[in-house]
């Protein structure tokens, strides 16, 4: 085992509830030894974090699908990391693993969590450590079951989907693709657009950067016949202008809204929604959670997409615990470009400063 005095754990833990964006007064920069395990415990030393929109409403108080980050307490993320020691013979020294490991350098599970079902086993034959945070990883998980089991997409069908350049984007618009649909992705800015068109193989892009009247445009151009599927990552305007266009039977999957999470007004609700009613269509929210047994299923489809190149993977990483305040603000700016990891330390276990 090893011999874990050596380490130092630096973590991040939410020192206020924001009010609108996140800033550095929010975050408490704090460290404390690596303990070793407790009986049937384990002490995983993190390698990559998962940063996403959803950690936003995390830090909010209030009712939620998950209870809220408490105040003085390490910033929840998805991780992967290795095992460096252990007490549970499900788990060896050197293992790598995935799960919900913190905003920290070193995250120690408890027998009860492993129970529960967290940390698993992860297969770096499948996919390198920052797939399994993206394609293989929740992201990956949320647009397969939110686009074939919400949206049940039938090939032929128009499928839209809001931030298509992102983590969630980027797999949903490839798995409709593979499953023969039609597919137009809404992203900012043209090299966002060039991305999922020539790289991902979308068959329409719609610049939402380009003008006021830009995704109307657009859907006119490109969805001239309605919009059966779509998977909403953004919610706001964007989610109305396409609930307008809604083609007869359309199924709307709300994923996320990441242009309402810092609103210090009410949330923006959706002004079309009696397209819904004109168009027989129906609107059902996709947490990813509901899906945790199924998982298997999905990482084995989409790791061998991977292998074939039918599907591609891309990540943005930035690197260092420390960088963590001004790294998440990038999901809320669209500076990042694909899905958003933040390093901690190489495989070898070296820390990055």
């Amino acid at each position: 085992m090893t011999d874990l005095a050596q380490y130092t754990n630096r973590q991040i833990r939410l020192a206020s509830r924001p009010v609108g964006r996140p800033n550095a007064s929010n975050w408490q920069h704090t460290s404390e030894p690596v303990q070793p395990p407790e009986p049937g415990g384990i002490v995983v030393q993190n390698l990559s974090l998962s940063l996403d929109p959803a950690m936003r409403g995390w830090m909010n108080e209030g009712k939620s699908y998950i209870a809220p980050v408490a105040i003085g307490d390490v910033m929840r993320a998805g991780g992967v990391g290795r095992v460096i020691a252990s007490q549970n013979p499900r788990f060896a020294v050197g293992d790598h693993v995935s799960g919900a490991l913190g905003v920290q350098e070193f995250a120690s599970i408890p027998e009860s969590a492993i129970k529960a079902g967290t940390p698993t086993h992860i297969d770096l034959k499948q996919g390198t450590l920052n797939q399994w945070l993206n394609v293989l990883g929740m992201p990956g998980m949320t647009g397969y079951f939110g686009l074939l089991d919400v949206g049940q997409p039938k090939p032929g069908e128009t499928v839209v989907i809001s931030g298509a350049a992102g983590a969630v984007g980027q797999t949903v618009g490839q798995l409709a693709k593979i499953k023969g649909c039609r597919v137009i992705g809404i992203a900012g800015g043209k090299a966002k657009c060039d991305f999922v068109t020539k790289d991902l193989g979308f068959d329409g892009c719609i610049d939402y950067k380009a003008g006021p009247s830009a995704i109307r445009d657009g859907l006119k151009l490109h969805a001239g016949n309605g919009v059966d599927v779509y998977f909403d990552n953004v919610g706001g305007d964007i989610l109305d202008d396409v609930l307008a266009r809604l083609a007869r039977k359309a199924r709307v999957i709300i994923c996320g809204a990441v242009s309402q999470y810092n609103n210090t007004e009410p949330v923006q609700g959706p002004k079309n929604y009696l397209s819904l009613l004109v168009n027989r269509a129906r609107m059902e929210g996709i947490v990813v959670f509901d899906y945790a047994d199924r998982y298997p299923i999905a990482v084995a489809e989409l790791a061998g997409h991977l292998r074939s190149g039918r599907i591609k993977s891309r990540e943005h990483v930035e690197r260092g615990l420390s960088t963590f305040p001004t790294a998440l603000t990038k999901l809320f700016t669209g500076e990042n470009f694909g899905k958003l990891v933040l390093q901690v330390a190489e495989d070898d276990g070296t820390r990055i400063p």
